[in-house]
């Protein structure tokens, strides 16, 4: 059994009436994230990630495997250095000190060999490729990708896991053998995209972007609407254009593809992906090819599309949540249901504890529930404020046995996601939970099914 008294959960206890420095706290989720023990300062810009945070990250990476099987995509490791002798040949590193990217976080290993913390890894899986190349057209296309830890020496991290110097992210690559494949590719891993996030459940934009210093002709970033966002997005209400306002070089009030006749829409938005269409931009400067049906070595069209993990979670519980209480997307919550106890020396104390045990163990054999209870067992606390705590945590269902519970054999279930409160049976609390999360989960799978190419209309 899943005991809350057993969780590694060191909550962040601040005294009444205290007076507390906010000035390093700047956002809503990372207030409440350290206020509910799912992270904790490590250094200026890096973060410990407790037990139930670490439970939604690796949800988030189901998730991603998931979709990333249905396209064909292939999960490896590459290292966390690479060379900076790479970067140099790619042009994203200057010869000399003053072409460095500020950004970049680099060491020097006991031979005076510069090695980068990759923000990303598009020389190391170029290189790699070109270590076999050529390889014959038949191997293509190529889909690779991994999740893991990348680095950016930012000069005022903020927002806590939303902009850190270290980070989850995940980084699919694709090769294709020319320039249409590759655009089809795109197609096929953005309509990906659109249906994880779709079934992820939290509100989402799909807009053009500025490609940056990746390089490349086309990309595409994936935005939560937030005030907290940095990012400017405009829309068009007429015919249906997102984009990134970085793309305009002055500031457009008006729809030019309308004449003019329509203004932009605006608002704000926390990226939490990007893709790009590379095309020869690192194949061709680290020498990646494919033999072509002529026999002859070509160089291989790339794409890159990234997934920031931790940043996307962090931007869930931003937009999602209250001033006061996390709100998780169903998907994503680190336990559905949490199940509530009477207090220790209570007349229910004893008769309760076989309703919980079997409470429990007849919801993990609901769809949707297995593995995902736990039960707020602290009864030196009192129910009132264990259920404070578990609102303020985010569980999205939570069920109180309580007095109710053993003389009438009704217990207290709290929807979070519709901020309901029921009294059932026991029956009736079972199948009231199953059936709540599987519509929840349904409606996300058949919005995800749904999305296509609907997930938002491109510059």
């Amino acid at each position: 059994m899943q005991r809350i008294s057993k969780l590694f959960q060191p909550a962040l206890i601040v005294p009444k009436n205290a007076t507390v420095k906010t000035h390093d706290i700047t956002s809503k989720s990372q207030k409440l994230m350290l206020e509910q023990g799912l992270i904790r300062q490590a250094g200026n810009g890096t973060f410990y990630l407790l037990p139930l945070l670490q439970r939604s990250l690796q949800k988030a990476i189901d998730l991603i495997d998931q979709h990333m099987a249905k396209i064909g995509a292939q999960k490896l490791t590459l290292p966390l250095l690479t060379s900076a002798e790479l970067w140099k040949k790619s042009g994203r590193l200057g010869s000399n000190d003053s072409g460095t990217p500020t950004e970049l976080l680099q060491t020097t290993d006991r031979h005076g060999k510069v090695q980068i913390l990759g923000p990303t890894h598009e020389e190391s899986i170029t290189s790699l490729l070109a270590t076999i190349a050529p390889v014959t057209y038949r191997q293509f296309p190529l889909r690779l990708y991994q999740i893991s830890t990348k680095f950016r020496d930012e000069m005022k991290p903020r927002f806590g896991l939303m902009r850190a110097k270290e980070f989850l992210m995940k980084d699919l690559y694709t090769f294709d053998v020319d320039r249409d494949r590759c655009s089809e590719t795109y197609e096929e891993v953005n309509e990906a995209y659109g249906k994880l996030f779709s079934e992820i459940g939290v509100p989402f934009v799909k807009v053009a972007g500025d490609s940056g210093t990746m390089g490349g002709s086309v990309s595409h970033e994936y935005h939560f609407p937030s005030e907290l966002g940095e990012d400017q997005l405009i829309q068009c209400p007429r015919c249906g254009i997102h984009s990134n306002v970085e793309l305009f070089p002055t500031l457009a009030q008006r729809c030019k593809s309308c004449n003019g006749s329509e203004t932009f829409e605006r608002q704000a938005g926390i990226e939490v992906a990007h893709a790009f269409i590379l095309e020869d931009r690192y194949t061709k400067a680290l020498g990646a090819t494919c033999l072509q049906p002529n026999g002859k070595p070509a160089s291989l069209q790339m794409g890159c599309y990234g997934i920031g993990v931790t940043r996307l979670i962090a931007a869930a519980i931003e937009v999602l949540s209250s001033e006061k209480e996390i709100k998780w997307p169903t998907a994503l919550a680190p336990y559905r249901v949490c199940i509530i106890t009477p207090k220790a020396g209570s007349k229910e104390e004893s008769q309760a504890s076989s309703w919980v045990v079997k409470l429990y163990n007849d919801l993990q054999t609901i769809k949707h529930c297995e593995g995902e209870v736990i039960v707020d067992d602290r009864t030196q606390l009192t129910i009132g404020k264990r259920l404070l705590d578990a609102r303020k945590t985010g569980y999205p269902i939570i069920v109180i046995v309580g007095s109710k519970a053993i003389h009438e054999e009704v217990f207290e279930v709290h929807n979070q996601m519709t901020d309901g409160e029921l009294h059932l049976s026991y029956s009736d609390t079972l199948t009231t939970i199953g059936s709540t999360l599987s519509a929840t989960t349904n409606r996300k799978l058949i919005a995800a099914q749904n999305t296509g190419n609907k997930v938002a209309q491109e510059l």
